[in-house]
């Protein structure tokens, strides 16, 4: 007699739960922890804004419209739906529903036949919509009449799903001891709008990505919610949360060897950022005492400008130094510039072609002042947001070098330490706009993918000790999502100087990067990276090279792996791949990715053709350990094969280092620079 088969029983089970509850639902999804509002039952939605009451801070301007009156325009029908994410309202019955359910096999399956979850949905489909709708459309044009502010705990809550609590007594404890952002700071320094505006979409949608690219900020969402009974009002509400803002550093080798130190990038919930160290070497001859502070003041007031004061007193670089910069933020941004300052005095770490290593001390001042201005072009009513977004942008900057202590400076020789003061002129175009996704560089956070072009040319005089030289530059930039591909980044740089007819440390260099769509797997979601940067210098001085040598691994490094003087030449080439799985584990709050990479690389010196050369390489696997709510860096720990690096006696190589959370490289145009040679 056969036995029944129980895994047919369940499919067909399966598949009865999911239509009967379609048919329940009259069509319409099911969704964990959401719950659509439909328009007919737009006016309960006040009943649910008081309920948060408590938990916002409101600002009303004189003569604001408080909630429930009405304008000459209000008609009972005169409310819109608000924002699609407005409409996931927490429930903490799906949440329970799913812990009980999970818990058996069963059970498990018929949960995930018929829900589906919306805290970071993105990650089960891997797909990123390449026609984002902004949410904010539908409320173009009207006012803003109140603001709310909803501060989240660290640990716990998010900003898809403002319910969750602290997961054990750790986080709780670190929720009491942070001090959140404060609703002024947020309110006088962080918002490109204010009571009283219009709404404009793009400007929301760019505080919103604002909000989140700053280091203060673990995630940020913005919410317009249309007054009751009004057609002209909305109110606009930002919810924010923080990110664990203490990190301290140091290490020990004895009571006469340690460091000690600290990093906080939200002083007293003030945005300001803090960092000093100390360090103590008794056994160094040259200087036992180390330290180096910083101080930074993002965004003063509503001019976004940013300053900073640097004092270091390291053996090898002491320095005092003062910025004052504002970038273009948004593309909407019509000014940007700096202004820096600085006294150093440094021991510059000489390799010369026979390999032989000189320590060259030197001083001087440096001072640096540029200004850019952005118009925008193209831009028609009815044009599309990405084509609004295009913009030509202008600027001007001078620096100036000035040297105190340094080696004799010839023709021939140490050219690089001349007195110099450079002017350049830059006209750039620039398109630029955002796409949202998740599990790129974070481990589940909303990140902004940069999608556009820009292209930016470049000319100046160098007024230096040997005589003027003209510079011309040229920059070339494009990235976006292929359909079905992924995500693909190119940059094309050229760029030299020009002196009676000649030309002399000029630089060409091409760079590409590339990651998969997020593709699922049983084990979690997996991404593919692929990058490559080709280098040559075109007459460069005697003591300058570029060198293959680098620390880390994989897409966090733009080097072999090894740091070693060897691999160094005029041209290099170098290939990246990296696969990372995005597991399910998680370790008192830490994400697991396991990763596996390569590196190859070729670099040479104009004597020697660059393929002719060995191909160096290295391979490795290792996992990653992050807290998308802590500012630490991410962990790692690698094993790591390097057959045919010249000196290295050790092929395999154990680590445990902080890997920084990679940024993408954006299209914005700023102040026009020399082409790095690197």
């Amino acid at each position: 007699m056969n036995r029944p088969n129980l895994n047919a029983y369940v499919s067909v089970l399966r598949q009865l739960l999911v239509c009967l509850m379609l048919c329940i639902g009259c069509g319409t999804a099911a969704i964990a922890q959401e719950e659509p509002i439909k328009p007919k039952e737009i006016n309960k939605a006040p009943d649910t804004l008081n309920k948060l009451a408590p938990y916002l801070l409101r600002i009303n301007a004189p003569g604001a419209v408080e909630r429930g009156a009405t304008d000459s325009l209000a008609t009972p029908l005169s409310t819109a739906v608000a924002d699609s994410t407005l409409m996931q309202r927490d429930s903490v019955f799906y949440t329970k529903l799913k812990a009980s359910m999970y818990k058996r096999r069963l059970t498990r399956q018929i949960y995930d036949a018929v829900f589906r979850d919306v805290y970071n949905s993105r990650i089960k489909t891997g797909e990123v919509n390449q026609i984002e709708v902004n949410p904010f459309n539908a409320f173009e044009g009207r006012i803003i009449g109140a603001i709310y502010i909803r501060r989240l705990s660290v640990f716990g809550q998010t900003v898809y799903d403002t319910l969750r609590k602290p997961a054990n007594w750790l986080e709780r404890t670190g929720n009491s001891l942070h001090t959140n952002t404060r609703e002024h700071v947020i309110l006088r320094s962080y918002l490109l709008f204010r009571q009283g505006d219009a709404v404009n979409p793009t400007v929301l949608r760019d505080n919103e990505r604002l909000l989140r690219s700053t280091s203060i900020f673990h995630d940020a969402r913005i919410l317009v919610v249309p007054r009751r009974g009004s057609r002209q009002f909305v109110d606009v509400y930002v919810i924010t949360q923080d990110v664990w803002s203490l990190l301290p550093n140091g290490g020990l080798g004895g009571f006469n060897n340690f460091s000690i130190g600290f990093d906080q990038l939200n002083f007293r919930g003030l945005g300001h950022q803090l960092f000093a160290q100390f360090a103590l070497n008794g056994n160094d001859p040259r200087q036992k005492i180390e330290y180096q502070a910083r101080y930074r003041v993002p965004f003063i007031g509503k001019t976004f400008l940013t300053a900073e004061v640097d004092l270091l007193y390291l053996r090898d670089l002491k320095q005092v130094a003062f910025k004052l910069y504002r970038p273009f933020l948004t593309p909407d941004m019509k000014y940007a510039g700096a202004i820096e300052i600085n006294h150093s005095q440094i021991n510059n770490r000489i390799i010369n072609r026979d390999d032989s290593v000189l320590f060259v001390p030197l001083t001087y001042n440096y001072s640096d002042i540029w200004i850019g201005r952005s118009f925008r072009l193209f831009f028609r009513q009815g044009n599309s947001d990405e084509k609004g977004r295009s913009r030509l942008i202008i600027a001007l900057r001078n620096t100036n070098y000035e040297y105190l202590s340094r080696p004799d400076v010839t023709a021939d020789t140490n050219q690089i330490y001349q007195d110099s003061r450079t002017t350049l002129f830059s006209v750039g175009y620039s398109r630029r706009k955002y796409v949202r996704d998740v599990l790129v560089y974070g481990y589940g956070r909303t990140e902004d993918v940069p999608v556009g072009q820009s292209i930016v040319g470049i000319v100046g005089f160098d007024n230096a000790e040997l005589g003027q030289r003209l510079y011309t530059g040229l920059n070339f930039s494009q990235g976006k999502y292929v359909r079905r591909m992924g995500y693909l980044y190119g940059l094309i740089s050229l760029g030299g100087y020009s002196r009676q007819g000649g030309i002399e440390q000029g630089v060409f260099s091409f760079e590409s990067n590339y990651f998969s769509p997020l593709l699922k797997s049983k084990w979690g979601n997996v991404r593919h990276f692929f990058n490559t940067r080709y280098t040559t210098g075109i007459d460069r001085f005697n003591n300058e090279y570029i060198s293959l040598g680098g620390s880390n691994s994989g897409i966090n490094t733009d080097g072999i792996g090894i740091n070693t003087d060897v691999l160094r030449g005029t041209r290099r080439w170098f290939i990246n791949y990296e696969n990372i799985l995005f597991s399910r584990l998680n370790l008192v709050g830490f994400r697991v990715a396991f990763i596996t990479f390569v590196n190859l690389g070729l670099v040479s010196f104009p004597d020697r053709a660059l393929l002719q050369g060995p191909l160096y390489q290295g391979y490795g696997i290792g996992f990653r350990l992050r807290n998308e709510n802590l500012t630490f860096n991410s962990f790692q720990i690698r094993l790591s094969y390097y057959p045919n690096i010249p000196g290295n006696t050790i092929p395999f190589r154990q680590s445990f280092e902080g890997i920084p959370t990679l940024q993408f490289r954006d299209f914005d145009v700023s102040a026009p620079q020399i082409i790095p040679y690197r």
